[in-house]
This record gives C-alpha cells, structure tokens and sequence, in this order.
C-alpha cells in the first residue's frame, strides 16, 4: 500500500523547479537534458560519451602519468577497475567483514544520543559511514579529526578555482590544502602501513596494482565521497521519511531484512542524493523524443535529471512521487532506477535543500 504525506507528492527534496513536459530539453548554454528513464538508460550504457562534471577539468590538468580515479574513468578501463574491486562490496562480503562493525559502530552512535539527549543526525550518520567506509579503503590509522577534514574538502558549495581572481585564488589555496591534509593525516599513515603488511583492503589492492601515492590519494578521496558522504546524506534522507510518516515506520519496523531493503531503495528511487549526471558526447548520438530523435554533436554535454527519470510514469508507474515499496518495476539495474548506479559525491548535486525546516 502506497504511503506518503497525502498531497500527492512523498518528496522531502524541493530542488527548485517542477518536472518538465519534454522528456528531452535544450538548456541556454546548449547543454541537452534528459528527464526520460529510458533515455538516460541508453545515453549511459551507450559507448558515445565519457564523464563530464564532478571536478574532471581538474583532473585532465594532471600530468598524464598519474592513473586517473575510477570516477573519472571510462569504457573498458573504467569496467575492468570496478570489476576489479567489486568483491570489496559483494553481500556476503559484507555479512562476514562489515556487519559486525556496523553494529558496533551504530550502537555508539545510538548510546551517544542516550546519553546526551540529542544530537545532529548528520554528525551520527558521517560516523557510521566513515568507519565502515574506511575499514573498506583502509584509512584504520589516520590522525583524529577525519570528520572535519572530509567535511572541509566537501563544503556546502564549491568556488571555481583561478588564478585571476582574488576568490579562484582562494579556492585554490584551499583546495590544495584540503588535498595536503587528507594525504598528510589519513591517506600516507595508512599508505606506509600497508606496505610493511598488506590487508584485504582497497589501498593494499591499488598498492599491489603499482599506484603511486598520489594516486592513492586520488583513489580514497574518490571512494570517500562515494561512500561516506552520500551514505551520511541518504541516511539523513530516510530517516526523515521515517520520522514523519508513522505507516511507513511501522511497516519499516515490522518487516524483515527483504523488505526493509526495499523500502530504502523505493526512498532513493524517489529521491537520490546525487540527482544528476553529466556526461560530455564523444561521437555523435541521437536521443529519442515523441516528435522523433534529436541528435547531439561530438562534443556537446547531456545532463541526466536522475530524479526526473526515476520519477518517469512511464517507467515506474501510476503516482510515481508517491513511497510505495511494493511498486512493480521494469528496472534492469534494480528498484532504485538509475540512482542505483551512481556513485557520486552528493555535494555536487545542485539544489539540495530541504522543504522545509523540519528535517530529522
């Protein structure tokens, strides 16, 4: 049975705009958006196009010999790195190394809000996230402070570093310093540790692959805001869905593992954290449309609107910004859409404000 808040729409999310009628637009700047599910399904499995956005222009500065993150990587080699790590996310790697330790660190959490009274969910959730996150990369040996030094490198906004102006110098200095306090404290204690002795971790897998320190760096910084900072956020999000809808709640409370689980991915199929995609066209492409394809030139970028697509009636259904776990879908990826897919930071996703003041 479908829940929400009874005015037709569940979303705690205002990002600023009302879903478009065209499922594909053209933007003042010349950059195509795509609201469509089965668009973006196919701009994102086709091979005409590579990552555009997330800080890329600052990568392609790097000399060409460092390896570039997973991120910004594309076709094959991209492929064969996730193929690569992936057995550092599979389920049952999860129930044998991780649980356990999301247990433990959940139940501090749990006894600091006990013992307090209260406390931010934000910081709870960045707690949780990054001790298990870290056990995954191997940051187990990093200075105090993580918290505030991924924080710093992850702001609210981002400036667009320059050297033209006294605040692209700014956003220089400080992204450079952000950079040399995460190596400095987490990534090079861990680096010199894991060369005495290897673990079953992602650094002593890129240590065994002939990574550079740098690299390294590029790597952990790249799975931090993948996994750290998207789970505080997505954490932050279902708990205030959650919180402010008792049937939902309840039904969360009653069910087992199955279903939970498919509560949450019908939270981040609604609203996902990172909401859009951006990709830069490689070769030319043609997008479909109901008034026939549209085509876009080499060169030329297409934003994915993921909380358009996943909200498209066409793919998932009737009332689709209600929450309904039990929601028949036609996804390939799975019930989350496309944001089952991603992995990017959520800070870069613009609009993220709440609707109201109210959150968890």
């Amino acid at each position: 049975m479908p829940v929400g808040d009874g005015r037709g729409s569940a979303r705690k999310v205002d990002r600023g705009r009302e879903r478009p009628g065209c499922p594909v637009s053209r933007a003042a700047d010349g950059t195509w958006q795509v609201h469509d599910y089965a668009v973006a399904r196919e701009v994102l499995r086709g091979p005409g196009t590579v990552q555009a956005g997330l800080g890329i222009e600052t990568v392609e500065k790097l000399p060409a010999r460092i390896r570039r993150p997973v991120l910004y990587r594309d076709g094959p080699e991209h492929r064969e790195h996730r193929r690569q790590t992936a057995r550092f996310f599979t389920p049952r790697r999860v129930d044998e190394h991780y649980r356990a330790l999301m247990v433990r660190i959940a139940e501090e959490q749990v006894a600091r809000v006990r013992e307090a009274g209260e406390a931010p969910l934000s910081e709870l959730a960045f707690e949780l996230s990054i001790g298990v996150v870290g056990e995954v990369i191997g940051l187990r040996r990093g200075r105090p402070g993580v918290r505030r030094r991924l924080e710093r490198f992850f702001p609210e906004e981002f400036g667009e570093p320059g050297l033209t102006s006294a605040r692209g110098l700014y956003w220089l200095v400080r992204q450079n310093a952000n950079w040399l306090r995460v190596y400095l404290a987490d990534v090079r204690p861990a680096v010199r540790a894991h060369r005495r002795h290897r673990c079953d971790d992602l650094i002593s897998h890129l240590l065994d692959e002939g990574c550079s320190d740098a690299e390294i760096l590029g790597e952990c910084l790249t799975f931090a805001a993948a996994g750290m900072v998207t789970t505080r956020e997505f954490i932050c999000l279902a708990a205030w869905h959650l919180f402010t809808d008792d049937a939902l709640l309840a039904r969360y409370r009653a069910a087992d593992e199955a279903e939970r689980l498919a509560v949450l991915e019908e939270l981040l199929r609604l609203e996902p954290v990172a909401a859009r995609l951006r990709r830069r066209a490689t070769a030319g492409l043609e997008l479909r449309t109901p008034r026939g394809p549209v085509t876009v030139r080499p060169g030329e970028y297409v934003e994915l609107f993921l909380d358009d697509t996943n909200t498209d009636p066409g793919a998932v259904g009737a009332d689709p910004l209600r929450v309904d776990p039990d929601r028949v879908l036609d996804f390939g990826p799975g019930r989350a859409g496309l944001a089952g897919r991603t992995a990017a930071p959520a800070r870069t996703s613009p609009s993220w404000r709440p609707m109201s003041s109210s959150a968890v």
